[in-house]
């Protein structure tokens, strides 16, 4: 006989903690209407308050209203209002000076946008927030910060052992995973607009040296192509670099009696043999180029092969912290800046280094002292490129994180189309998305500038020495110290080796362009999941996997809501083949339970026992194979019926599959397609109702022959009939434990 365990209302019957609601933000700071002291930030800085602070040595008074610590009315540490405080989205949290009165206090506070200046603080106005809680915010304001929502923090001011005071952050959904400890100090780090603090701090300490390392071990792999490329490279590089010797050669023998052809060729000769050196450095440049985009491609699937499959293998909290948008982003974009960077880029380069090589070592043997006169003008170059690469590389970084947030937004946006539709937001949509294209448009204009005042100031230097070097090579062929040949030969080498050194310049700027976008790559590629699907463990078969499940005193809070305790010491039992309802109102930990037996999370305290074992030394592929889950609303992929069904058992045969349609309930509506099991679903299935969805995904966990099912909500969409139905099925089942949480 299965066993029954009915748990009714889990707020009662096991230990939980449920998660306090997010509070919007603070409506309106009636746009400093109301004066300093009256309606504008809930009271003004000096309504009194709360604890003694000082900002900028400016002490605020005691008193029974709101204040920039007040307690009850808002101000900048008010304990209901909200204000002038710093960070946003996944941004640190920082406090300014504050005295010995604080400590103990309680600030809740809803966070603003700001920026450091050189007289004080910039601040965003806040307007009143749409349903979604986004801020809409008016000028004066960094463009970083516009439409960023902003999120409840609850801070308690304590002092450490070194005397500093220090707040401990409560971050929001959006925000770090744990609560981690500001120190009350002048801000110095500038607020990143949808930046992991964890990447931040990585890419921080990366240094420059060792990401280009890192960059051009990249295209290890590659070394063959790569190797007959620069092989071809140079003798088109060769090639090229006869033509200005010989266009001297050429000159002299027109304009002078005494012009001689080099090893006694005649005319006829000479020109042939040029015509075949060209031929055969233009088929060199296309072997290049051919083995150079060759190598590329292969890099750039190689390298989102292994980001995509890092992604995949991260943990639940990782996803909790970042969004689609952006990952999919570095995948698409960021690879493919990073494979320019070192392919295509680095072929320029090393033909801009030889062209460069090759002419100056002509220059020299035509004529030392010309020579001197273009070389004056590279330590110059030199220095301005180093300022403008190290310029580009943290410009590039914070583009790809803008297009990385404008990827989120879209993706979100028309994931979410008919929620936009529905709501008649499509104009706000478009807003946003316009501050965050402005924001990628705003960084652009800053690499323009940049680019331009760079490659400007070389043009510059170029033709200064290029006048020098026409008067004085002037005034040597009058005084017969060289030819005219040789003066032409000197002028084309010089425009060669120009030429090569803007190659070289642009081989550098793409180079700390592939840098940034590099080190948000190797956060992917260096991130250790927190729980590890591949970590060796416990081998669980299906055959032998009693079900026998335990949660022994288990403590657990979200990794992005550590300050809230979901389950303190849950303890209970399932027994092998038993039926296991949860049921509880929303919110109290039932959709939780069925994320900690699939181990989306590791519990903080307390065990969960499979059998016997420890949930954290199985293996857990081996037991996520025994297990199936269907969610409340359950995810489909764009493709038809038959091919979302064999995602749980590939090897599944078509009787298998009507079984496992039938005992859903679903076969009856799949049946009256006209296309059948070959119906296209659309994304996420939104060509079928909620309860065909449902139907289809509990279907598609049969066929998985699960020893565990866990069913959270599974049926919500069901009337009593077909729920009843589909439970009838399930019930049948044998030696398998089935969870469900419902209402």
């Amino acid at each position: 006989m299965f066993k029954f365990l009915l748990l009714t209302g889990l707020a009662a019957a096991l230990p939980y903690a449920e998660p306090e609601p997010a509070a919007a933000p603070v409506a309106s700071l009636d746009a400093w209407h109301g004066g300093w002291h009256g309606g504008g930030w809930h009271g003004g800085w000096h309504g009194g308050g709360g604890c003694c602070g000082r900002w900028r040595r400016r002490d605020v008074s005691q008193g029974g209203g709101s204040g920039w610590h007040g307690g009850g009315g808002g101000g900048w540490h008010g304990g209901g209002g909200g204000g002038w405080h710093g960070g946003a989205r996944k941004s640190k949290v920082y406090y300014h000076d504050l005295s010995k009165n604080a400590v103990g206090k309680q600030c809740t506070l809803t966070t603003s946008m700001l920026r450091w200046q050189r007289h004080g603080l910039r601040m965003a106005h806040e307007s009143p927030t749409d349903s979604g809680g986004t801020v809409r915010a008016r000028s004066p304001i960094i463009n970083e910060s516009v439409g960023i929502r902003t999120p409840l923090l609850s801070s308690t001011v304590t002092r450490g052992s070194d005397g500093r005071y220090y707040s401990m952050s409560r971050p929001s959904s959006s925000q770090s995973t744990t609560s981690s400890a500001s120190s009350i100090s002048t801000p110095k780090e500038e607020v990143k607009h949808g930046v992991d603090p964890e990447e931040a701090k990585q890419a921080k300490k990366t240094a420059t040296g060792q990401a280009w390392l890192r960059l051009f071990r990249l295209a290890k792999p590659e070394y063959r192509l790569l190797g007959g490329a620069v092989g071809l490279l140079l003798v088109s590089s060769s090639v090229t670099m006869v033509v200005p010797f010989s266009m001297g050669k050429i000159v002299d023998i027109v304009t002078s009696a005494q012009g001689t052809i080099p090893f006694g060729l005649t005319p006829g000769q000479m020109f042939a043999g040029l015509g075949v050196m060209f031929v055969a450095g233009a088929v060199a440049n296309a072997g290049r180029v051919m083995l150079i985009r060759t190598a590329g491609e292969r890099m750039i699937a190689r390298l989102r092969r292994q980001i995509f499959g890092r992604i995949m293998s991260q943990d639940q909290g990782f996803f909790d912290r970042n969004r689609t948008g952006d990952l999919v982003s570095r995948l698409s974009t960021d690879t493919m800046v990073v494979s320019k960077s070192i392919t295509n880029n680095v072929s320029d380069g090393l033909r801009a280094t030889i062209s460069a090589a090759a002419g100056l070592g002509m220059m020299i043997y035509v004529s030392p002292k010309l020579t001197g006169i273009m070389l004056g003008i590279v330590p110059p170059i030199a220095l301005w490129a180093v300022f403008y690469g190290r310029y580009i590389k943290r410009l590039s970084r914070r583009t790809q994180e803008a297009v990385g947030e404008l990827t989120k937004v879209s993706e979100e946006r028309i994931s979410n189309v008919r929620t936009v539709q529905a709501f008649s937001r499509e104009a706000h949509e478009e807003a946003r998305f316009d501050v965050e294209a402005q924001r990628i448009f705003g960084l652009a204009k800053r690499e323009a500038l940049a680019s331009g005042l760079f490659f400007g100031g070389n043009g510059l230097a170029g033709n200064l020495a290029l006048l020098a070097f026409l008067g004085l090579g002037g005034r040597m062929v009058m005084r017969g110290e060289i030819s005219l040949g040789d003066m032409t030969s000197v002028m084309m080498y010089s425009a060669y080796v120009g030429s090569a050194l803007s190659g070289l310049t642009s081989f550098f700027s793409e180079v700390m362009k592939g840098v940034g976008a590099g080190s948000r790559l190797f956060y992917l590629l260096d991130r250790a999941p927190e729980v590890d699907p591949n970590a060796s463990g416990i081998e669980l078969s299906r055959s032998q996997l009693q079900g026998a499940i335990r949660f022994d005193n288990v403590s657990f809070r979200y990794p992005t809501r550590s300050d809230i305790a979901v389950f303190q010491g849950l303890t209970m039992d399932i027994a092998p083949g038993s039926r296991v309802a949860i049921a509880g109102p929303s919110g109290k930990g039932k959709s939780t339970v069925a994320a900690l037996l699939l181990r989306f999370y590791d519990v903080r305290d307390g065990r969960i026992l499979v059998d016997g074992h420890d949930l954290r030394a199985v293996n857990l592929a081996s037991w996520r194979a025994c297990v199936a889950m269907v969610p409340q609303d359950p995810i489909l992929f764009a493709g038809t019926i038959r091919e979302n069904l064999l995602y749980g058992n590939p090897q599944a045969t078509e009787t298998e599959i009507i079984g496992a349609l039938q005992k859903a309930d679903a076969w009856n509506f799949v049946e009256r397609f006209p296309a059948q099991m070959d119906t296209y679903v659309g994304e996420r299935g939104v060509s079928l109702s909620g309860g065909q969805r449902q139907r289809i995904a509990i279907a598609r966990a049969l066929l998985a022959r699960p020893r565990v099912l866990i069913l959270d909500e599974a049926t919500s969409a069901l009337d009593g009939t077909r729920e009843r139905r589909v439970l009838d099925a399930l019930d049948a089942l044998e030696n398998v434990t089935v969870t469900t949480a419902q209402l």
